[in-house]
Formats: C-alpha cells, sequence, structure tokens
C-alpha cells in the first residue's frame, strides 16, 4: 500500500501585499510568506530596511516573474528625521558618528533646505546600502571598514512635505511625507538635508505607503495574513499598473507562443496583454511596429 502523500495544489499567482512590521528583513517576510501561502515560488518587490514598516509587494508563483517591474513605479513614505546627529547607516540602527546642535535652525532655512532636494536631484546612496561595487554590496565593504566610493545617481523626488516640526533641545525632530521615485533612499535625503543645514541628520523611523497603486489601505500584516492569505489575482495587479490590450482568441494563441503583435501607440514600458476571456497572457513592450514579450504566463 502506499504511503506517497497527496501533491499539494499550489496557490493562485498573484500579489500580497504585507505590511511590514519593524526589526524584519524583507527577506524574512519571505520566508515566512512561503509557510503561509504553502510555496517556494515567493518573491518581494523593492527592499524595505528592517526599521521601516509598511508596504511591501510580495509575488507569489507566477508573479514572481512581476516583480521586476513592479519594482520601478513611484513610492510613498512618511519619515521622521532627526537634525543634530548623524550615523553611519544615516539612520536609527548606525553608531553615533558626530553631532551638531540644530537648536538654532529657523523653520525658514528647514523648508529651503527640504525644497532643495525636491524634484529631480543627484544623490549618493547611503555607505550602508544594497549597491553592488565591483560585484560586492557596498554594505558588506562598509561593515568590514572599508571606505566606500559610491557615485552619485540621479532620482526624483515628486514630493517632499514637512508634516510636523518638534525641538528637543539641540536636536529638531521633523515629520514628512515623501513620494519619490524608485531608487531613492530617504536615509540619504536625511543625512543631506542635515549636512546641508549644518547639523547632521539621521533617519529615526520610515513608513512605506505606497508602492504604485498598492497603499496601506490594501496591506495586511503576517497576522491576518496567517489566517487569512489573500492573493491579489496576477491579473488585476497587472491592470491596476500597466496599460491593457485585449487580443482576439487568435492573437491570444500567437502571444501565448512569444509571438508578436503590431504596436497600438499605448506608450513606453510593460503593456498587459489579456485573452478574450479575461485571462492575463503576458507583458509585452512596443518596440517600433511590432511588440517584445517581456514575461509570458500561459503555456
Amino acid at each position: 500500500m502506499s504511503t506517497a502523500r497527496p501533491k499539494r495544489t499550489p496557490p493562485p499567482s498573484g500579489l500580497i501585499i504585507v505590511d511590514k512590521p519593524a526589526g524584519w528583513t524583507s527577506h524574512d517576510v519571505v520566508a515566512k510568506l512561503r509557510g503561509i501561502a504553502g510555496t517556494r515560488k515567493v518573491g518581494h518587490a523593492g527592499t524595505l530596511d528592517p526599521m521601516a514598516t509598511g508596504v511591501l509587494v510580495v509575488g507569489v508563483e507566477k508573479a514572481t516573474r512581476l516583480l521586476g517591474h513592479l519594482a520601478l513605479t513611484q513610492k510613498g513614505y512618511d519619515a521622521t528625521i532627526r537634525l543634530g546627529q548623524s550615523t553611519n547607516t544615516d539612520d536609527a540602527e548606525g553608531e553615533l558618528v558626530a553631532t551638531a546642535s540644530a537648536a538654532y535652525v529657523a523653520e525658514e532655512d528647514l523648508r529651503k533646505g527640504v525644497a532643495a532636494l525636491t524634484g529631480p536631484i543627484m544623490q549618493v546612496p547611503p555607505q550602508v546600502s544594497a549597491i553592488k561595487v565591483n560585484g560586492e554590496r557596498a554594505y558588506k565593504r562598509a561593515r568590514a571598514g572599508e571606505e566606500v566610493e559610491l557615485m552619485s545617481r540621479p532620482v526624483t523626488v515628486s514630493a517632499f512635505e514637512i508634516t510636523d516640526i518638534r525641538r528637543h533641545g539641540d536636536f529638531l525632530d521633523v515629520d514628512a511625507s515623501v513620494t519619490c521615485s524608485s531608487g531613492t533612499y530617504i536615509r540619504a535625503l536625511a543625512r543631506d538635508l542635515g549636512a546641508d543645514l549644518g547639523t547632521g541628520g539621521h533617519l529615526t523611523a520610515l513608513r512605506r505607503t505606497r508602492v504604485g497603486p498598492y497603499d496601506l489601505s490594501m496591506a495586511r500584516t503576517l497576522e491576518e495574513l496567517s489566517a487569512d492569505c489573500v492573493i491579489l489575482p496576477m491579473a488585476d495587479a497587472v491592470a491596476a499598473v500597466f496599460p491593457r490590450r485585449d487580443v482576439t482568441a487568435e492573437e491570444a494563441s500567437s502571444v501565448a507562443h512569444g509571438g508578436r503583435l503590431p504596436s497600438l501607440g499605448l506608450g513606453d514600458g510593460p503593456i498587459g496583454v489579456f485573452g478574450p476571456d479575461g485571462t492575463l497572457l503576458a507583458l509585452v513592450e512596443e518596440h517600433g511596429k511590432i511588440t517584445k514579450s517581456l514575461a509570458v504566463f500561459v503555456s
């Protein structure tokens, strides 16, 4: 008599929008969700530092192939910046390296400093970051005591709005709401604001409020997901982010086998292609007069 266990049915492909708790790495969240969802095919888009909380977009099964495209979308954050102290990581998890009183900083100067960091800017990533330098992560080199030289890169801070200011002796705590492009380090904004004001600065709290169209209203805690693992269907996830293109049955058959379609002028970037029954077939990109497949989700 066979004692083989029945094969477990994999979960549906889609996205899980997590409200990441403080103290967890993004990898910790993925490991936890592998157990909750019952599959090894789990990944995340857009890493959050352990001290940060908020929206972490996780892909399950075939949706892991969407993550690279979703990671490029605009993001929103609520942050608290402490002026008057600098750390070696530009956040509260690092070691204190310098102090300079922020008691004299006027609100007008603070707002000018924030304005200077709004819009298209060149930003140097933090020393302790996941940027690769000669094939090795910058944070590994920095933690080994090496002085890492990172190149500045263009990012866009669409909004940098002060929501509260609190004075504590020599320190000035600034609450802010930030909307920015992918690749923007909020820690670096805190560092650069402090440098511009001559006080030094670092990030003491960070909560990601949005990744593209996915916001905190959609996010669930790990406890909630343990009780009810809500997975946003992949077709809904794509339709919420990318332009949609519906095709005929004949075109659907071609796309399913990697075939190309004539361009319709739907713009740069990925386009979701859906069959006559609403099934998500693929992500494509327009190149001149034809499309090129980025990912095919049907066999």
